[in-house]
């Protein structure tokens, strides 16, 4: 079994390697965008006077690497915290977003791990929904860039069992939009930008869920899977961690369906899921063939 030294040391290799080869393309992007169109004088003037690199000839700019990434490559190889996540639960998901990004990313919960999760969907909107105010506060300070909001749960662990019954109540398996969903699973009083967004992406990594007063992530989970179903057209692709856990383990595979997972990776869980409102006449899950 590899030590948690080697299983850091690794995770900063992915990190590194990850951002590598995003500037490798942003700047090979950068370069095709010259040569397929000629520069005016106005732009050549434009360059000459604002270019801090020396001119090599007039079709050559100099292309920096964007302030974000910068910080987040410094932050990543220099931090010995070890982000929530292993290398290969953070590896499923960095290949989603690699075809996706740039694109709309909501993600339960702030951490170590944020400022990685908005530098690789670099140039898309990612935002984060935290419970404790403190936390966001010094993230902020830290790390500025990155859009946070501040979210209340009423939901209990030990509230997981009966939540699971109600969930199955036709008010809750009628898809719509949670903002206004009869169902007592559906987070109603999250910021509005959060319900008025079509997600691409969800990551339901928070809220705390390991003690029994905790919030726990039964409504969370839940939220998710209908905003990925009410959305107009298309497909929602959702992560859920901690999958170790009880509640983590069943409100996933019942409201984010057994049948919509495509692979599970250590804690983590990955569902892909389409619109209910495109058409086509879907049940809540998806019947499992044998």
């Amino acid at each position: 079994m590899r030590t948690k030294a080697h299983q850091s040391l690794n995770l900063k290799f992915l990190l590194v390697g990850v951002f590598l080869g995003f500037l490798l393309l942003f700047f090979l992007r950068s370069n095709l965008s010259l040569d397929s169109k000629e520069p005016t004088n106005d732009n050549n003037a434009r360059r000459s006077s604002s270019s801090k690199c020396p001119p090599h000839d007039d079709t050559q700019t100099c292309t920096k690497i964007p302030p974000s990434l910068a910080q987040t490559l410094i932050h990543y190889t220099t931090s010995t915290i070890t982000p929530q996540q292993t290398l290969r639960e953070i590896s499923v998901s960095a290949r989603v977003l690699e075809k996706k990004s740039p694109c709309n990313f909501l993600v339960f919960g702030l951490g170590h791990d944020s400022l990685m999760w908005s530098a690789l969907n670099y140039g898309g909107r990612t935002v984060f929904l935290e419970e404790d105010e403190a936390w966001i506060e010094q993230i902020r300070r830290r790390f500025p860039t990155l859009e946070s909001y501040h979210v209340t749960y009423e939901s209990k662990v030990h509230e997981a069992d009966n939540l699971m019954d109600v969930g199955k109540g036709p008010e809750c398996t009628a898809v719509s939009d949670p903002k206004f969903s009869m169902c007592q699973l559906a987070l109603k009083g999250l910021p509005s930008l959060v319900y008025e967004t079509k997600w691409d992406v969800i990551m339901v990594d928070a809220p705390t869920g390991y003690y029994d007063e905790a919030p726990g992530r039964m409504t969370a989970i839940y939220t998710a899977g209908m905003m990925a179903r009410n959305r107009e057209e298309g497909e929602t692709d959702v992560f859920v961690h901690d999958v170790n856990r009880v509640v983590e383990d069943k409100f996933s595979m019942a409201f984010l369906c057994e049948g919509y997972m495509k692979k599970q990776e250590g804690r983590l869980r990955h569902f892909n899921i389409p619109s209910h409102r495109d058409g086509s006449d879907r049940p809540f899950c998806p019947t499992l063939l044998d």
